[in-house]
């Protein structure tokens, strides 16, 4: 069974391996390999030391993604950046691409964003991933909004209040419905036009 000609599925179960095994990647090694054509035409982000595959996008995802930078980014000229599946250093070992971030306006040119006001998430086949370990990387990276915008369920979900790794505020908000961030107050989202 485990000779030369073992089945790939017999040996690729990573559970089996111990967890004291697993050589995890920082997120420079990780840049690096980015840097040097490891992963073309790969779409890959880095969550907790482990590369993760990002599912393909659908015109829906799209779509709402299209219609976030086109509200928001006319709004936040001169107070903030819009950025639209760039990645965030969240920490030493995670670098996600947010579909949509709002980060402070300065120079990232050199560096990714290190902190951002409002990570925004398009999830359908995502949905899991993304109300799981981006809910919580995001609260540990101290992002203080997060939105999931649930084209399975055709909601909102705004996470806010990030305590011990966890948000402790979910807002579910339908069309009809209208989001506003918290770090702008002014700047209103209809959840109709997000979810088409």
């Amino acid at each position: 069974m485990w000779g030369r000609h073992a089945k790939l599925e017999e040996v690729s179960d990573v559970q089996a391996i111990a967890p004291e095994q697993i050589r995890s990647l920082t997120r420079s090694e990780f840049d690096k390999l980015v840097e040097l054509g490891a992963f073309a035409n790969e779409n890959l982000e880095l969550l907790h030391g482990v590369i993760v595959r990002m599912p393909p996008i659908g015109a829906p995802h799209s779509w709402a993604v299209q219609v976030l930078n086109e509200l928001l980014t006319p709004k936040l000229v001169g107070r903030a950046t819009v950025r639209i599946g760039l990645p965030f250093a969240a920490d030493d070992a995670s670098e996600p691409q947010p579909d949509v971030a709002i980060a402070a306006s300065g120079d990232y040119r050199r560096e990714h964003p290190r902190t951002l006001l409002c990570a925004i998430e398009v999830a359908d086949a995502s949905l899991l991933t993304d109300r799981g370990i981006k809910a919580r990387l995001y609260a540990e990276s101290g992002v203080p909004e997060y939105w999931i915008v649930n084209l399975r369920e055709g909601v909102m979900e705004v996470r806010t209040r990030p305590i011990d790794g966890e948000y402790t505020e979910v807002a579910i908000h339908h069309p009809g419905d209208v989001v506003r961030l918290e770090a702008f107050t002014d700047v209103e989202v209809p959840v109709a036009d997000v979810l088409g």
